[in-house]
């Protein structure tokens, strides 16, 4: 019967020393920088910065744009913005992010839309280009007139 209990006894101590193990593996990579700045030129819509917030979770990654570059002359309900962004990939090929998923903004109010989903690899390297945000069923194009502050964004 003792015997029996140090094997249980021994069982529980390898899966507390795996567990242990398991609690101080490092943590999957995470995007970096996660917020990065650049400024877009919007034409007749208008021009300015805009902060971009990105996440990432295995090969599923989010971006979240606050721009001042647009603002709203009406109030806008949430989730009606309907916006992609088309980032720089690697230095020479694009990706797009999408989606219609954004706050209330107020008439008067900056838009920010997004989480805009998309597919990244480990390495990547990406970059905003170009925005296109359809409020109303208008659409307003903006490009980058500057790089992205600090950098691309690494996945």
């Amino acid at each position: 019967m003792r015997h029996g209990k140090l094997g249980i006894a021994s069982l529980l101590g390898v899966g507390i020393a795996l567990a242990g193990t398991l609690a101080m593996a490092p943590a999957s990579a995470a995007v970096t920088p996660d917020t990065a700045t650049l400024s877009f030129d919007c034409g007749s819509y208008g021009s300015g910065s805009a902060t971009l917030t990105a996440t990432q979770s295995g090969t599923d990654a989010t971006i979240s744009v606050s721009t001042s570059a647009i603002t709203s002359p009406l109030d806008i309900g949430a989730n009606s913005v309907s916006s992609t962004l088309t980032l720089t990939k690697n230095g020479s090929d694009t990706v797009v992010f999408s989606g219609s998923s954004n706050p209330a903004i107020p008439a008067g109010g900056a838009v920010s839309t997004g989480p805009l989903t998309g597919t990244v690899a480990t390495g990547d390297q990406l970059a905003g280009s170009s925005l296109q945000v359809v409020v109303f069923g208008i659409t307003a194009t903006c490009k980058a007139t500057s790089p992205q502050s600090p950098g691309p964004f690494v996945f």
